[in-house]
């Protein structure tokens, strides 16, 4: 196997907090490897310690034991930091410069310059769809819009790994959309992608791997695909909405149901189960309008293990 990207191994992080100065342990024992190609996914409940551990990473935050490094370099390593592009959970963004400025500021900070610079910021303003407000000082431009120049600006130095932290954070449904794209863009130009939000849709549907914090603790970590059962877990019956009285019927059939709109959802874990739900309801005239098979998703698993 290559050499990781990314390799952070039993990461402790305390803070003093409050009026009184407590310890307080923002992260502990935090293990896990990005490999080259990756899109992985660093998910957890707010407050989990996703973006300390982001901040260690970057060199923004010193582990109080523990270590983290990037492409085989211990951090804080100016070297392999200039290989990185990051977003941040809330990019400060100057509110008097303009898209352009701000972007050519960054880069210029990565090493470019002249036209090489001038072209680039071109080019990442035009692929976060924000390359008609160039010129407009950042401070009239909307959150979703901020949220994209973040971005730009992570890309503009054509970095071989990007961390992400909240990348969707402020975007409509047509910007999450587009930044999606834009990240499997990224990974077919062999970029190496990490990223933390608290879409689980977006995770599920872009991720090779995840890693799930839990109080600052790590609680799964792998493989998307070896994560989720994805053989079916259950099936769910939709039944038409028969008034008021449906769910209660329905309990007098030891049928268990939820309302879901204008349906009425039943929940049967197996076959033969299935079989024989399926019997009652048809004698007993409800309406049944579609049946089908439901495999577990990162939400269940998320679910299950951050929260429950």
């Amino acid at each position: 196997m290559a050499e990781p990207v990314i390799w952070i191994k039993e990461l402790r992080k305390d803070y003093r907090q409050g009026f009184f100065m407590r310890w307080v342990t923002a992260v502990r024992n935090v293990s896990f490897d990005v490999q080259p190609g990756d899109i992985f996914g660093f998910i957890g409940p707010n407050g989990a310690g996703k973006t300390t551990t982001l901040k260690v990473l970057m060199g923004l935050a010193t582990p109080t034991s523990g270590s983290a490094s990037l492409f085989g370099v211990p951090v804080p390593n100016a070297k392999a930091l200039a290989r990185v592009g990051f977003l941040p959970e809330n990019p400060y963004i100057y509110p008097y410069l303009t898209p352009t400025e701000f972007v050519e500021m960054c880069g210029s900070l990565s090493g470019l310059s002249g036209n090489t610079l001038r072209a680039r910021a071109r080019d990442v303003l035009a692929r976060v769809g924000i390359l008609y407000a160039a010129d407009r000082p950042a401070r009239k431009l909307s959150k979703g819009m901020l949220q994209r120049l973040g971005l730009a600006a992570a890309l503009v130095s054509d970095p071989e790994l990007l961390v992400l932290d909240e990348p969707m954070s402020g975007l409509d449904p047509v910007g999450r959309k587009e930044v999606r794209d834009l990240i499997i863009e990224e990974r077919r130009a062999n970029r190496t992608i990490l990223f933390s939000t608290h879409i689980l849709s977006d995770v599920e549907t872009l991720c090779d791997r995840v890693t799930i914090l839990r109080k600052g603790e790590v609680v799964v970590s792998g493989k998307l695909d070896q994560l989720l059962h994805r053989d079916s877990t259950s099936t769910d019956i939709h039944l038409e909405e028969l008034g008021d009285d449906a769910l209660s019927r329905l309990g007098e059939l030891g049928i268990d149901a939820q309302r879901n709109g204008a349906r009425v959802i039943v929940r049967v874990s197996s076959d033969d189960r299935l079989q024989e739900t399926l019997a009652k309801l048809v004698n007993h005239e409800f309406r049944v309008l579609e049946v089908t098979p439901r495999q577990e998703t990162l939400e269940d698993l998320f679910v299950r293990e951050a929260i429950g």
